[in-house]
């Protein structure tokens, strides 16, 4: 008997088997970069980030509603303390930011 989603937060639970269809180049991509057994488990991290991007949309919104737009200079600020992390060498590896491994 398979449990139902509604039970788990994202990012919980159990795996389960699901069919999706992504376009032919994403598959080549994620192929190219964690091999056939590392496939789901980097689709899954996918989908968990876009989760999280989304419900801090939704916060960002209500916020908005709630509070009013967020001044132009305080983006501006974060945006370049957004660009100073970045580009901090001691975050980043030999070639970069180091590449995010599933699972």
């Amino acid at each position: 008997m398979s449990t139902p989603e509604r039970d788990f937060a994202p990012g919980g639970g159990p795996a389960a088997k699901v069919s999706v269809s992504l376009r032919t180049g994403n598959i080549r991509a994620v192929r190219e970069r964690v091999g056939a057994r590392g496939f789901s488990a980097y689709v899954d991290a996918a989908v968990e980030r876009q989760i999280e991007r989304d419900l801090l949309e939704e916060a960002l919104q209500a916020n908005e509603a709630a509070s009013g737009p967020i001044p132009q200079s305080l983006r501006d600020e974060a945006a370049e303390l957004f660009r100073r992390v970045k580009s901090a060498p001691e975050l980043q590896g030999e070639d970069g930011w180091p590449a995010h491994e599933a699972g």
